[in-house]
């Protein structure tokens, strides 16, 4: 499948800024299920390209000097391949047990142990692919999708508490869970072509360690949908939880009151 993307995040701010320094994952990773045919960020200010330490191709956007609105464009084609049963073959130099330690986003609390228990198989047997499956039916049982329901800053806690939440509660509460079972367990940003789900195109997931009998490695798992990812989704970054996985992430000096659209279209070929 070919998917063609375009993003556009808009800033507008009541006052003007003085500086502004933001990090940005909006390309496509490189990885044997997808390939960018061709990819643009077109941005304001001085933008830098590096690779993080997760592997994601990043930029650090720096904007010196008055201004009081920020617009940032990517677009492009990805092609992506349909991943058998959801497996990443990939050739990974972080070890999984990176993946494997809790951050104040995904910390386990009394309520994430026992539904953990109550959805995964004993600390002492390894959990497959149809285990990680049966947790995100639990967990988006618990936590019904509400678009604005949270923000980037609610905890996996916070948002089972609630009962309410988006794809990035539900990749923070389902990497609470593996974390306590000790399973590897790390959040995706990334697309995803909607068709008539109704969710927003801009997507979070999660990938998951899992033990089957024929197969030892990642499965990326879309918690939201509690399916297992197919060629519609297209991979920005990878990281331990949203803050380090982040489209666009930052800071800025001044600016007063902020306002922000996000536009997402995804025309799949």
């Amino acid at each position: 499948m070919q998917l063609t993307i375009r993003h556009e995040t808009h800033y507008a701010y009541s006052a003007p800024l003085a500086y502004t320094i933001q990090q940005l994952h909006l390309t496509p990773r490189i990885e044997p299920q997808q390939r960018a045919l061709s990819w643009h960020i077109a941005t304001p200010g001085q933008c830098h390209a590096y690779t993080d330490a997760y592997g994601n191709l990043s930029h650090m956007l720096t904007i010196n000097g008055s201004h009081q609105s920020l617009s940032l464009v990517a677009h492009g084609v990805v092609e992506t391949i349909y991943p058998h049963k959801g497996r990443l073959n990939l050739v990974d130099t972080l070890s999984p047990l990176l993946f494997t330690m809790p951050t104040p986003l995904t910390q386990a609390n009394p309520a994430i142990l026992e539904l953990t228990a109550a959805s995964l198989p004993d600390r002492r047997v390894t959990a497959g692919t149809g285990h990680l499956l049966r947790l995100a039916e639990h967990i988006v049982g618990h936590v019904a999708y509400e678009s604005g329901a949270t923000m980037v800053t609610t905890t996996a806690a916070d948002a089972l508490a609630l009962g309410r939440g988006v794809c990035q509660d539900h990749a923070h509460l389902f990497l609470a869970c593996c974390h306590a079972w000790g399973i590897p367990a790390r959040y995706v940003s990334g697309y995803i072509d909607p068709g008539t789900t109704g969710h927003a195109a801009s997507h979070a997931w999660v990938d998951a360690w899992a033990e089957d009998t024929d197969f030892v490695g990642w499965v990326s798992i879309d918690v939201t949908h509690a399916r297992l990812m197919t060629d519609a989704y297209c991979r920005l970054a990878i990281g331990r939880d949203y803050d380090s996985a982040a489209p666009v992430r930052g800071v800025r000096q001044g600016g007063g009151t902020e306002t922000l659209r996000v536009d997402v279209q995804i025309v799949p070929v």
